[in-house]
């Protein structure tokens, strides 16, 4: 069944979802450089795309800034010291690809309360699904620096929040960036309060994540990397998520699902490209959304991460926003099955039976 006939089906069998975003004009305010790929167009692109397409469909949630307290959850004082240092000048590197200008501490503060403030949305009930379009992105920052355009962790924070604040004990994070979120896993590497899975190509930065990085001590088994070819396709995808996030969800049993939403993988994406296209995404809400349904709903934010060609990253954010919007969780999705999909699954399973979490 193709995606387009999917959705009509769902959209006559369920609800519509009620959706909340996050956005704020101050997250254009962190500038890393002119020509630099993480840069504020990004979001005027999506923003503009939300108005003309998706106006008066959205429950807007606005950010607030991050306290101190959250930060520190995940990062060391000092580092939220030398983040926030970066008011006095105009221009600084925090590492080799990592700038700030003297308002980026702004966005990044905001940019962790942000997702803090959608998770909160979610358990009040105030929407159904939430997704926090933010920048700088998170899932490279590290307890003690910043790394891959990102500042702070935008989802690691707001998962150790609800652990310490709501006590959730079972959190997954999808990860689908093209570059593997090594701050992500460093930072659960041995939780077991934590799944992280993630799909990458292991040839780009950071060069973590191969198949065998599965957590250590009672981690063991809660980390699922795998490690895609540059001649992925969409069809590719959608069979090894729909075989990996099933068993995942099942036997874990989440109590909220986060994903780091890159797009990078896009075809046109000049750091990450594969063979994918942006009716990818859309597939893989659809999945998500029918694996949260059969889950008993727990709260389910998306946060932005990367992507960096703004015509394909609009184009992907649309495609998740329709599914999101149009349809609600119904009947059951049959979802392809291909040779090279199949094949990742079961190396997947090869290295992660003897753990026992996910799968026997």
């Amino acid at each position: 069944m193709s995606l387009n006939a999917t959705c009509a089906l769902i959209c006559e069998r369920g609800m519509a979802l009620r959706v909340g975003v996050v956005r704020d004009d101050r997250y254009l305010l962190h500038q890393p450089g002119l020509v630099h790929p993480e840069r504020p167009d990004r979001l005027k692109g999506i923003y503009k795309m939300l108005d003309a397409d998706f106006d008066g469909r959205l429950l807007t949630i606005p950010p607030e800034l991050a306290t101190l307290e959250q930060l520190e959850l995940v990062h060391s004082p000092n580092y939220v010291r030398k983040v926030l240092k970066t008011a006095e000048r105009t221009f600084t590197n925090l590492a080799p690809d990592t700038a700030a200008s003297s308002q980026s501490y702004l966005a990044a503060y905001l940019a962790v309360g942000g997702c803090i403030k959608g998770f909160q949305a979610l358990l009040s009930g105030r929407c159904d699904v939430c997704f926090a379009f933010i920048r700088p992105p998170g899932h490279h920052a590290q307890r003690n620096r910043a790394g891959g355009f990102c500042l702070f962790n935008n989802l690691a924070v707001t998962a150790r929040y609800a652990m310490a604040r709501h006590g959730l004990r079972s959190i997954l994070i999808v990860d689908w960036d093209i570059h593997h979120g090594n701050g992500i896993q460093d930072i659960f590497y041995e939780e077991k309060e934590v799944l992280y899975f993630s799909t990458h190509f292991r040839g780009w930065y950071p060069q973590t994540g191969d198949w065998e990085e599965a957590g250590e001590g009672e981690g063991l088994g809660y980390t699922v990397n795998v490690l895609l070819p540059k001649d992925v396709t969409d069809d590719d995808m959608l069979c090894l998520y729909s075989r990996t996030l099933e068993p995942i969800v099942t036997r874990y049993r989440p109590e909220a699902i986060l994903i780091a939403a890159g797009f990078d993988a896009h075809h046109l994406d000049p750091l990450g490209k594969t063979q994918l296209t942006e009716k990818c995404f859309g597939g893989l809400t659809q999945l998500l959304l029918e694996l949260w349904d059969a889950a008993a709903r727990p709260p389910l934010l998306l946060a932005l991460e990367g992507g960096y060609d703004v015509t394909a990253l609009v184009a992907c954010v649309k495609e998740v926003m329709d599914v999101l919007t149009a349809t609600g969780p119904g009947s059951r999705s049959s979802w392809p099955v291909s040779e090279k999909g199949l094949e990742l699954f079961e190396k997947a399973c090869h290295i992660h039976r003897q753990f026992g979490v996910w799968i026997d």
